[in-house]
């Protein structure tokens, strides 16, 4: 679905987005690789146990190194501090505490190095309402491109591309950038609060290289619009950005809470898939295109039976007009 500035809407299918962008346009993709992190295995005693690794526990991005992870873990009720979870001859988890909000803090046991444990003992995380995990699932669940472990969720808008979509973006004229931002607790987690203000994010890690950086800088300069391909390059440049829009290279955390009033300092349209109520992302996209579009948006998405989440169809969007930058840009 394309989403004009005038609330109108257009259908197309994937193959029609290189159409949609122009000579000089960045599109900035998240180019980070989806872990076997869902972790199967016994509790003491004997029941089965899941335990999620989210992200190192010191250095937040991916370290194979790292024995200490955040994760989440059912059941939870019966995996408290002290607990271990063990997967066969592979290794173990043990449970070293447990937070407020339910994350547990684990130390892994195995032999060999991380990549090898988690080949051995782990899962790709597939959406639970995709309900099985065969080879397909798991190969789909993975953008071409990706190349940098560390999430534990694709950067489902990205799923969409092809190489035959990548080519013709190259015969337009579009200039193609990557980042990486690790997809995690802050990307997935709903909305429990009454109040979307209320809403915690969680910190997830990013990482801009140089000639991304220099790309948008430029692009800014000479008037150039910034794609974002999916939330989280939103999230990651926006979070990244000075109050000037000017995006640096670099690493970092990024817990950046995106709601309606918010001021975009760096991108101007958007790619994303449709998301379901009670999300951050859909607050985010609410915020980049307003709500009257939004709601103009998903009630025909629903009419004309669009599929949601991340194997579901996509939408693309301008910024609002009217929607505030760093620069009192529209």
């Amino acid at each position: 679905m394309v989403v004009r500035r005038d609330g109108g809407l257009d259908h197309r299918t994937f193959a029609d987005f290189p159409s949609l962008l122009r000579r000089g346009d960045v599109l900035v993709l998240n180019e980070t690789r989806v872990l076997r992190a869902r972790l199967l295995g016994t509790s003491h005693g004997g029941g089965a146990a899941e335990v999620l690794l989210l992200r190192p526990l010191e250095s937040g991005a991916y370290d194979p190194q790292a024995r200490r992870w955040t994760a989440l873990v059912r059941p939870g009720r019966r995996l408290r501090a002290g607990a271990t979870v063990r997967f066969g001859v592979a290794g173990a988890a043990t449970i070293r505490r447990v937070r407020e909000d339910g994350v547990r803090e684990v130390e892994l046991s195995y032999e060999g190095s991380l990549d090898d444990f988690l080949e051995r003992a782990g899962e790709v995380p597939l959406p639970p309402y995709v309900g099985h995990a065969s080879a397909r699932a798991r190969d789909g669940y993975q953008t071409v491109f990706a190349r940098v472990p560390g999430s534990v969720a694709a950067p489902t808008a990205s799923l969409h591309f092809t190489d035959a979509v990548f080519e013709r973006l190259r015969e337009r004229g579009v200039a193609m950038h990557k980042l990486t931002l690790d997809v995690g607790l802050g990307t997935f987690k709903p909305i429990g609060a009454d109040r979307i203000d209320d809403h915690v994010m969680h910190a997830e890690h990013y990482a801009i290289p140089t000639d991304t950086a220099e790309a948008i800088s430029a692009a800014r300069a000479e008037g150039r619009r910034v794609i974002a391909a999916g939330t989280t390059v939103v999230r990651a440049l926006e979070g990244a950005a000075n109050l000037q829009g000017e995006v640096p290279a670099g690493t970092g955390e990024v817990n950046l809470y995106i709601t309606p009033g918010y001021e975009f300092r760096v991108v101007d349209a958007l790619l994303t898939n449709f998301h379901l109520p009670r999300s951050s992302l859909l607050v985010l996209v609410g915020a980049f295109a307003g709500r009257a579009r939004m709601a103009r948006a998903y009630a025909e998405a629903i009419r004309e039976r669009y599929r949601f989440l991340s194997f579901g169809d996509a939408m693309f969007t301008e910024r609002e007009a009217s929607a505030r930058t760093a620069q009192g840009m529209s």
